[in-house]
């Protein structure tokens, strides 16, 4: 086993109804930089509910962050957390809510260029503190210090990392996600699935409880990716699928053992070109990864596999 160093900070707040625990969550009398997405979370009844939560707090808004959030987008905000001298942000959506979310507290004390931060792998100094509620299970954003920004003039597509953006806390109630789209959770499906096979499929250091426990995620997504989507509103399989996808790039079965983000390296290219959805990138690409790669990882796959 490689040496490694673990460490994850992020308090997780797993079940229905954990919304409510925002009151106590978010620093007494701090001013919150609410950010969202295109709006879906006031349909399904989020927003009101975070709104409640939030109800001792000041609370300046951030709508229209994209599903591949956008550079242009991102610095709006960071101007306006900046002229309103937020103290907190907190990010109600998806991975690129969340992603977005990240960029704009590492963004906001950063002097000069905030793309130096993606491009040049900038340090990031210092960060705003942020939570998230969690509604697209798929990237594991909620509890890792990664995220990845798309610069739409430049049709490029980037990824950074800093221990100073994993979230403080993040809510995962399974039923905020009954009304989403197939398409979304079959997405956040494959994101899962594809993350846990790119630090698990490398090549073997005698690390078998990492193995067992990414083996076990890939096992759980198999059997209860295509329940989630026959049965959108079964709690169990929702909460499974949710926590797969959390668990599939918090750090753990990262530890100690060799990865390879060569697929997701490519989707994201693709992504930045043509427009497509991260998983949708996944799941062509990681087939033809693999059976490119075939000889090199023969030794990690078992042999009636190989």
């Amino acid at each position: 086993m490689q040496n490694f160093t673990f460490y994850n900070p992020t308090k997780i707040l797993f079940g229905q109804g954990q919304i409510a625990a925002l009151s106590a969550e978010v620093p007494a009398g701090a001013k919150v930089l609410l950010t969202y997405g295109g709006g879906s979370i006031h349909r399904n009844g989020v927003y009101t509910e975070v709104k409640a939560a939030l109800s001792g707090h000041a609370v300046v808004e951030f709508g229209g962050i994209e599903a591949n959030p956008q550079f242009e987008t991102l610095m709006r905000a960071v101007d306006l957390a900046r002229k309103e001298q937020v103290d907190f942000i907190l990010a109600v959506g998806g991975g690129s809510v969340i992603d977005g979310s990240k960029f704009i507290a590492a963004a906001y004390h950063h002097e000069g260029d905030a793309w130096a931060i993606l491009a040049e792998h900038a340090a990031v100094q210092r960060a705003l503190p942020l939570g998230t509620v969690l509604t697209l299970p798929a990237t594991g954003s909620e509890m890792n210090a990664f995220a990845v920004v798309t610069r739409a003039s430049t049709r490029e597509k980037l990824p950074f990392s800093s221990p100073l953006i994993y979230p403080r806390f993040s809510v995962l109630d399974p039923t905020k996600t009954f009304t989403l789209p197939p398409r979304q959770i079959a997405n956040g499906v494959v994101d899962a699935f594809t993350h846990t096979v790119e630090q698990y499929l490398t090549y073997p250091v005698n690390a078998p409880l990492q193995d067992r426990f990414a083996e076990g995620i890939l096992q759980t997504l198999i059997e209860e990716g295509p329940k989630t989507l026959r049965e959108p509103q079964n709690y169990d399989a929702r909460a499974n699928m949710m926590w797969c996808a959390t668990m599939a790039l918090n750090g753990l079965i990262a530890a100690g053992v060799p990865q390879d983000w060569a697929t997701h390296m490519i989707g994201h290219e693709i992504t930045a070109l043509h427009g497509l959805d991260h998983g949708q990138t996944l799941a062509v690409v990681l087939p033809a990864t693999l059976q490119r790669q075939r000889d090199a990882k023969r030794d990690k796959l078992h042999p009636v596999w190989a």
